[in-house]
Parts: C-alpha cells; sequence; structure tokens
C-alpha cells in the first residue's frame, strides 16, 4: 500500500494511485481522503453534494448516493497544516502522481 503525502487543497490536491483518484475533502463531519471517483459508474465524486442527512455523497453523474462513512473507511489519513499523508490501496509500487481536482463547495477542503 502506497504512503502519500500531498496538498490538502489547491494545486497537487489530488493524488492518482494507479490511476485512481484521490481527494481530501471537507464536510461537515469533518476531513477525510476519498476516492474521487464514484463507486457505482465512475462520475466525479469530486463535484458531489452532501445530501441533507450530511451522510451521502450525491453522484453528480446520476444522483446516486454513497455513504460517507464507508469511503471514510478505505483511507486511513492525517492531516497537518496543509498537507494531507494517506495509506491508499494498491501494492505499494503502484505508479502515484500529483494532480489537481476542482471541488465541489459541499467538499472544498479551504472551509
Amino acid at each position: 500500500m502506497p504512503v502519500v503525502t500531498f496538498r490538502a487543497a489547491g494545486a497537487d490536491n489530488c493524488v492518482r494511485v494507479a490511476d485512481l483518484p484521490y481527494v481530501y475533502v471537507r464536510t461537515g463531519a469533518g476531513g477525510a481522503v476519498l476516492p474521487a471517483s464514484c463507486p457505482h459508474r465512475g462520475g466525479p465524486l469530486n463535484l458531489a453534494e452532501v445530501d441533507p442527512a450530511g451522510r451521502r455523497l450525491v453522484c453528480p453523474w446520476h444522483e446516486r448516493g454513497t455513504s460517507l462513512a464507508r469511503l471514510r473507511r478505505q483511507v486511513p489519513a492525517v492531516r497537518s497544516a496543509d498537507t494531507v499523508t494517506a495509506v491508499l490501496p494498491g501494492p505499494a509500487d503502484a505508479p502515484v502522481e500529483l494532480c489537481h481536482l476542482p471541488l465541489s463547495p459541499a467538499l472544498d477542503a479551504g472551509t
């Protein structure tokens, strides 16, 4: 499993491990590193909204809700100042790339 440090917001706020993107998000329930792709059809969860109960991310492509609690359990991570260190799924030698993904206002790490 690769251990990767990346920015919590702004440029390089996303890390791709074996072409799967992950971003740091902040919601009413706190911060977490989450997959940026919907597990259902690969929609951009980085642009998702949070349901009114604060329990699910709603995919902007097909409005399917995905449990925030389940997503949070997938990636152990620690934020320190402006960076996040996460243990991401995949082989230790998986290709890792820093990139940038926009976040919806509901997931904005800058709030």
